[in-house]
């Protein structure tokens, strides 16, 4: 069984929720990758989103793209980012998943990323540019070689499309909170409308379903725990580190915000 469908079984027999850090790799400052991998992971950390720097990043709002500029300032490439998680792999058993735009891996050679990709540890994908119905051919690559893919699901998203996006993520689906960037908000402009949209995800899929864009306090992880099977936090955890000039600076901000969000 891989990290990802163990983990998500164990939360289920406990009654937890999966509380998920997204983290831009050498941010705020270089070396820090591997220190606040396994900060968070002994934090609580249910499985970690590492974000792969890309010059035009469609779903991410300014938060993130300042940080994967200056990550990628700071020498992070997708090599040496596999080659930390290489590293890291030998600390920590906590699932990781990259979220990465597909020309990333195309450069780099499909084959050739996802060889490596099982040799560091990587547990998954999420691609936001590769669209379910033109996935096939990647992801029988992925499925070769034990790879999750993780495809989005919006509030624009039918029912029947759910059940198909449900069945091609193999074993679970990232939900996004708002149609737009990432981003974190004071509060969720139709608290409503986003309880029916998460429940109707749940009418629709059998595979577990987290929920990110927008989580930014412990009342949206607690407003929103109950609707889905995990919570993603991103941007505001990357605001938390923003100022900081030395890793452990950055690695106490970033674990003090993220265990208040977990009590």
């Amino acid at each position: 069984m891989n990290r990802i469908r163990k983990t998500f079984e164990g939360l289920r027999a406990r009654n937890e929720k999966a509380l998920v850090p997204y983290i831009t790799p050498e941010f705020p400052v270089a070396g820090i990758t591997g220190s606040l991998i396994t900060a968070l992971g002994e934090s609580g950390a249910s499985m970690i989103e590492i974000g792969i720097p890309f010059s035009d990043p469609i779903a991410d709002g300014p938060t993130i793209q300042q940080s994967s500029f200056a990550s990628i300032q700071n020498g992070a490439t997708l090599e040496r980012i596999l080659d930390q998680i290489k590293i890291i792999r030998q600390k920590t058993d906590i699932p990781l998943l990259l979220m990465g735009y597909f020309n990333s891996f195309f450069h780099y050679g499909e084959e050739r990323f996802l060889d490596a990709a099982v040799k560091c540890g990587v547990d998954g994908l999420i691609i936001p540019d590769l669209l379910p119905e033109e996935s096939d051919t990647f992801r029988n690559l992925c499925m070769q070689r034990g790879i999750s893919n993780v495809f989005l699901i919006a509030p624009t998203t039918s029912d029947e499309r759910m059940r198909f996006i449900d069945a091609l993520s193999t074993d679970f689906s990232y939900c996004v909170s708002v149609t737009g960037v990432t981003g974190a908000r004071n509060s969720f402009d139709d608290s409503k409308a986003l309880g029916e949209f998460l429940y109707r995800v749940k009418l629709n899929t059998t595979k577990p379903f987290v929920v990110g864009f927008g989580i930014a306090k412990r009342e949206h992880v607690r407003a929103l725990s109950p609707y889905a099977d995990g919570v993603v936090v991103g941007s505001a955890l990357i605001q938390q580190m923003a100022s900081c000039s030395t890793i452990a600076e950055s690695v106490e901000a970033a674990v003090r915000f993220f265990r208040s969000l977990k009590n």
